[in-house]
């Protein structure tokens, strides 16, 4: 209890206190009250890095659980060899994000990376990748679906044999083909798996840092700057605490409505009574 309440309710409570302060972390701090919140709100740099984030979640989010519902189809068969491809599949997932980041660093520099070297000998001319504006943020949510999809596709491995076998016997007896298996057996028997990873990978789209700060620093030109990586630059970078710490609140309460959002598509029935 009181490591919890040490490392998790107290600062949680002091950075809230901290929201309302103007704090540099080396002379006293003063309180202004919602002067920090407003500041945000009139913040060009916070409303870049929120669209960053936005748009993260809006490829990632839909196209991991995706990904990783086909691979799952794929991979749930008896085929040879299909522990090994479950296991390929899965250990980009257990690879830090800084181990991620320095590997795709080094794959994706301009001058001397491997992709543009293949790009090369394919007659293509050669990318930007993590230092052009334009492309930086792609190439993020490509590294984190190489990763991230692994997750999605053991979750849901676990959820398809699951499904009863009877009832996709029953339904073929019946002349049902793959796809109305799968659209009227399949897919609603995995809905709350679905449920589960949506949540969990707003969760982590929203939270993303390590890989930004790793590859890019949240550049070139703030394109790939998210909320996290704001609020630890406003923080330990800027020296402006209760500036970040309340960027740190709007997106807590971000992940709030969000939470409560899928709880309530989640249970539409139980929310109305």
């Amino acid at each position: 209890m009181l490591i919890i309440l040490g490392l998790g309710v107290v600062p949680v409570a002091w950075s809230l206190v901290l929201s309302f302060q103007a704090d540099d972390l080396v002379t006293p701090s003063h309180w202004v009250g919602l002067d920090n919140y407003a500041a945000l709100a009139q913040d060009p740099h916070f409303a870049q890095a929120v669209g960053n984030t936005v748009l993260y979640t809006v490829l990632y989010v839909p196209l991991s659980i995706l990904f990783g519902f086909l691979l799952a189809q794929a991979l749930n068969r008896r085929i040879r060899l299909v522990g090994v491809y479950r296991t390929l599949v899965f250990v980009p997932f257990v690879l830090s994000a800084t181990a991620q980041g320095v590997l795709f660093s080094f794959i994706l520099d301009p001058q001397f990376g491997a992709a543009n070297s293949l790009l090369h000998h394919l007659g293509v001319s050669p990318q930007g990748f993590l230092t052009d504006p334009a492309q930086a943020l792609l190439v993020l949510v490509g590294i984190t679906l190489w990763s991230g999809t692994g997750f999605c596709v053991v979750v849901y491995l676990a959820a398809l044999q699951d499904v009863p076998p009877s009832l996709v016997e029953a339904a073929r007896l019946d002349g049902a083909g793959t796809w109305r298996v799968l659209r009227h057996v399949t897919l609603p028997a995995v809905t709350p798996v679905t449920a589960f990873l949506v949540l969990w990978q707003l969760i982590t789209s929203l939270q993303v840092f390590d890989l930004v700060y790793v590859t890019t620093k949240g550049g070139p030109l703030g394109s790939t700057t998210v909320i996290v990586y704001f609020v630890w630059e406003q923080a330990f970078k800027n020296f402006t605490a209760g500036y970040g710490a309340a960027s740190a609140y709007v997106l807590a309460l971000a992940l709030l409505v969000v939470v409560v959002a899928v709880r309530v598509l989640r249970r539409p029935g139980k929310a109305l009574r």
